[in-house]
């Protein structure tokens, strides 16, 4: 990459407590870009490995022809239509999907659905991805507050999802992060986030030297909350920029 800024990450992907795991993530490193995609399946309409899986692949497939973050997704978003059609699966095959691309000195990235993108500087928490919950509606709404989105028994009702017809593009992009030595950022499904704040994300990170440890310590307090319940499937891509 045009960078001299160093660039690390580690993934992780875990079942849970149910018998498939329907996130799926991969990671694309090319001398233009790098770029880092997380997808959640939507259990309850079946077939969330198949969309999660596809959606990921598609959309690193076109990172790698060097199309940009909005029309890769498009691109997804259209295939996956079409791959319904054909095994006449229009009811179901649905996923979340999030993207973070680092380019030179800054940093954008996309979502859609609520997995989630957290950005982090000098291991304070400064933004993450709006979900497109009605827990996050509601938020936004100021009818709850932020820390009631992890509880709220509407949390899994999605207002945008891939694989559902839109009349407009649905994804949301953040751009403009200029990237320093102490930068870094979180991708995760909300198996993961649901079972960790981000007060204890950055208390894991300041005393992790690299993403893996990060990614090793945020994962014990996951496993640790979600003791005695049926854990959905966890995913995350840490990555560090130093």
């Amino acid at each position: 990459m045009e960078t001299t800024l160093d660039i690390k990450y580690a993934t992780l992907t875990n079942k849970g407590g149910r018998a498939l795991n329907e996130d799926f993530l991969d990671v694309s490193i090319t001398p233009q870009r790098a770029a880092f995609i997380l997808c959640d399946g939507l259990g309850g309409h079946g077939n969330g490995d198949v969309a999660s899986r596809y959606v990921t692949e598609r959309l690193k497939e076109e990172l790698e022809r060097s199309v940009g973050i909005e029309e890769g997704i498009l691109k997804a978003q259209e295939g996956l239509l079409h791959k319904q059609e054909q095994e006449n699966a229009q009811d179901s095959m649905k996923t979340t999907v999030t993207c973070l691309a680092l380019c030179g000195d800054s940093a954008r990235f996309a979502h859609v659905g609520d997995s989630r993108v957290y950005y982090f500087e000098k291991a304070k928490y400064i933004m993450r991805s709006q979900d497109h919950s009605v827990p996050q509606m509601l938020v936004n709404r100021g009818e709850i507050a932020e820390k009631d989105i992890r509880r709220h028994e509407d949390r899994n009702r999605l207002l945008r999802v891939m694989g559902t017809e839109w009349e407009t593009p649905k994804y949301q992009i953040v751009e403009g992060i200029r990237l320093t030595r102490r930068s870094s950022f979180l991708l995760c499904s909300d198996g993961f986030w649901e079972l960790i704040d981000e007060k204890m994300m950055c208390k894991a990170l300041k005393k992790a030297k690299s993403p893996q440890e990060w990614l090793d310590a945020m994962e014990k307090t996951v496993v640790e909350n979600g003791k005695g319940t049926n854990m959905d499937n966890y995913s995350a891509i840490a990555v560090f920029v130093r």
